[in-house]
């Protein structure tokens, strides 16, 4: 067992949507949620793990929650619309991400950030500000620099984290 991780209270948050996009940009594959998990928390105390998903009107995700499910995550899910000018609205989890993240912070050592998205950079002041280790865990490519220079660690996602072909 790593020392440096005895006793770490760890809570993972995943941005399910940055990670599909970033993962079929990069590789054309798709992350295995369970070695994502494993390779996170190692030898740390697993809170919470939440999975954020965006879902379409049309596109059936029933297998997708089910397998996130089945390998530990939470879910939270939100449906894009379409307005009548065929645009999407409604579902951003930059907000919910950050408010899950703030009321966790008084039951963990750690919060793992699993996204690229430099809209997350305040909140990693923020937690990093109250006492708290900050990882993020993204696609190198697709992350924003100065995430990563604000955190207290970054580790690329690379194909060793993919879903066997």
């Amino acid at each position: 067992m790593d020392a440096y991780f005895e006793g770490q209270r760890i809570a993972i948050l995943v941005d399910t949507a940055n990670v599909y996009h970033s993962a079929k940009i990069r590789y054309q594959g798709r992350v295995d949620y369970k070695k994502l998990m494993d390779l996170i928390v190692r030898e740390r105390k697993l809170v919470r793990a939440i999975a954020f998903v965006e879902r379409s009107e049309d596109v059936e995700i029933t297998p997708f929650l089910d397998a996130l499910r089945g390998v530990g995550f939470e879910t939270r899910i939100k449906t894009l619309r379409r307005t009548p000018d065929l645009k999407t609205k409604g579902g951003d989890w930059d907000v919910g991400i950050a408010l899950h993240a703030a009321q966790l912070a008084h039951k963990v050592d750690c919060i793992a950030l699993v996204s690229g998205d430099g809209a997350f950079i305040d909140l990693v002041d923020y937690l990093s500000h109250n006492g708290l280790r900050t990882e993020i865990y993204a696609f190198d490519g697709c992350v924003s620099n100065e995430l990563t220079y604000h955190a207290d660690y970054w580790c690329p996602i690379d194909e060793d984290w993919l879903m066997d072909k």
